[in-house]
């Protein structure tokens, strides 16, 4: 896994903006016009209320603000409580990478959209990062 300088969003920096185009289910909840063209399934030339779509999460983050709440985002799959759960039981079993290459990035972007999750994530996250650290020391394995 490389490992990169920092996890604090940057909006400059390429891990970032490769994380933030991590697909994060949402549902609309009011109508958005002339949009129509996200949803391929639907003929419409506008996006309903209830329908639901895989967004970048750069765009969930900005629908999704306190401000405008068009979208409600859930977590994706690999975040969700079934996986959490995998990972705590044994986490240095699991590739991190084939869950997702920007998997710590993608989980800092999803802390404001996780609403009562987001304790839940920010444990997970911490807890994955010490326990990655802790095994390469164990291992003596160099930890740049």
């Amino acid at each position: 896994m490389d490992w990169c300088e920092s996890y604090s969003p940057n909006y400059f920096t390429i891990e970032d903006i490769l994380a933030t185009q991590e697909r994060i289910p949402c549902k609309f909840e009011l109508p958005v016009y002339n949009l129509g063209y996200l949803d391929q399934s639907g003929g419409s030339n506008d996006i309903l209320p209830g329908a639901k779509l895989e967004l970048p999460c750069w765009m969930s983050r900005a629908l999704c603000s306190s401000k405008r709440h068009i979208v409600s985002a859930q977590l994706p799959l690999t975040f969700k409580e079934r996986y959490r759960e995998i990972l705590k039981a044994d986490p240095t079993v699991v590739d991190l990478h084939k869950l997702g290459p920007y998997f710590y990035e993608v989980g800092q972007h999803l802390l404001p959209l996780a609403g009562k999750e987001s304790g839940q994530l920010a444990l997970l996250l911490a807890q994955l990062t010490c326990l990655f650290y802790i095994t390469r020391i164990v291992n003596n394995e160099n930890l740049n």
